[in-house]
C-alpha cells in the first residue's frame, strides 16, 4: 500500500469548532499524529507520537459517517503525511466544508483550492518563528485565514508590525489573533488591538472555555 493511501491518526471525533471564523459550528476533527515543530506553548503535545495507521478510505468513511458538514484536518502537522492532500480533496469531493489547520512551516501550494487553509504565523514567543515559510503568504486567498498566537506584549508588537508590513488583512479572508493560556490577558490583547486599530479578529478557544484547558478530544 502506497504511503498516500494510509494515515497515522491520533484521534477522530466530533465537537464544536473552537477557533477561526467557523467558531461555534459543529465539526468533525481528524487529528493526525506527528509534528516537526516544538512550540513552547503547544497544547497538543499528545499528538507528537503514537496514533494508529489506517487506510485513508477508512478515515474518509468514518468522517463522512458523522453527517456533519464541517470537517477539519489538524495535528500535529497534517501536511507531514503524504495522505493528507488526497484526503482533503476527497472530503471536498464529498461536499464537505473542509478546514486545514497548519503550522505555516509546510508548503501549502498542493492543498486543494476548495479547502479553507488556517495558517499559523509563529510569533517569537513560540520559539519557532524562524521556521515560518514566508512564501506561503503569496499563496493565500480569500478562503484562507492566518492565525497568530501571542505569548507576550513583544509577540503582539511583532504581530502588529507583520500584519501591517505584509498587508495580511488584504491577502486572506481574515487575520486571527489569540493569546496563550497563562500569557497576556484577553482584556489586554483586545485593548492593544483597539489602540492600534489593527485589522484582525480576536478569538478565544471556545473548547477550552467549555471543557477546560487540559481536556483533549473535544
Amino acid at each position: 500500500m502506497a504511503k498516500e493511501d494510509t494515515l497515522v491518526v491520533h484521534e477522530l471525533y466530533t465537537s464544536i469548532q473552537g477557533e477561526s471564523s467557523f467558531a461555534g459550528l459543529p465539526c468533525t476533527f481528524i487529528r493526525l499524529t506527528g509534528c516537526n515543530l516544538r512550540c513552547v506553548w503547544c497544547d497538543t503535545q499528545q499528538a507528537f507520537r503514537g496514533g494508529t495507521r489506517r487506510a485513508r478510505r477508512d478515515v474518509l468513511d468514518e468522517a463522512l459517517a458523522t453527517k456533519i458538514p464541517l470537517v477539519e484536518l489538524t495535528g500535529g502537522e497534517p501536511l507531514l503525511q503524504p495522505g493528507a492532500l488526497p484526503l482533503l480533496r476527497e472530503l471536498c469531493d464529498a461536499g464537505r466544508t473542509v478546514l486545514l489547520e497548519t503550522s505555516g512551516e509546510r508548503d501549502i501550494s498542493g492543498v486543494d483550492p476548495r479547502v479553507h487553509r488556517i495558517v499559523d504565523l509563529k510569533a517569537p514567543g513560540s520559539g519557532e518563528s524562524h521556521r515560518i515559510r514566508w512564501e506561503n503568504l503569496a499563496l493565500l486567498t480569500p478562503r484562507d485565514e492566518l492565525k497568530l498566537v501571542l505569548a507576550s506584549r513583544a509577540d503582539y508588537e511583532w504581530a502588529r508590525d507583520v500584519i501591517r508590513r505584509e498587508s495580511l488583512a488584504e491577502r486572506c479572508g481574515g487575520v486571527l489573533v489569540s493569546c496563550v493560556f497563562g500569557g497576556p490577558s484577553a482584556r489586554d490583547v483586545v485593548a492593544w488591538l483597539l489602540e492600534d486599530a489593527l485589522p484582525a479578529r480576536f478569538q478565544l478557544q471556545l473548547h477550552k472555555l467549555i471543557w477546560g484547558a487540559e481536556t483533549t478530544g473535544v
